[in-house]
């Protein structure tokens, strides 16, 4: 298995790519499948993870988000990384449901 990572000119360890199923992992672009294996793994980068973020992507913590949650709703995001694709919508679908009771009992 090859380690993928995006190179700026600075030594960091390389995101670990993950073999997809046969025929699966056309329709997503190289950005996508770094991202997808960020998200597996950005605990193990020191420091914050908008840094690691903007650093491998080059892209704010905001637009990288926005990549993210488009991303997680692809059904080729999800033929590639099954497991990960379900934790991550079900994490933001508990997210918008603290978000909307929060606002209800604010509005109440």
């Amino acid at each position: 298995m090859d380690a993928t990572a995006v190179d700026h000119g600075t030594a960091r360890p390389a995101l670990v790519a993950v073999e997809a199923p046969e025929g699966t992992d056309e329709a997503l672009s190289e950005r996508d499948r770094q991202v997808l294996g960020f998200e597996r793994q950005w605990w193990k980068y020191a420091g914050a993870k908008e840094q690691a973020i903007r650093e491998l992507f080059d892209m704010s913590a905001t637009r990288y988000y926005q990549v993210l949650n488009a991303l997680i709703d692809s059904p080729a995001a999800l033929a590639h990384d099954p497991m990960l694709v379900k934790r991550l919508r079900r994490m933001r679908s508990t997210r918008q449901r603290a978000r909307s009771a929060r606002r209800l009992g604010a509005d109440a």
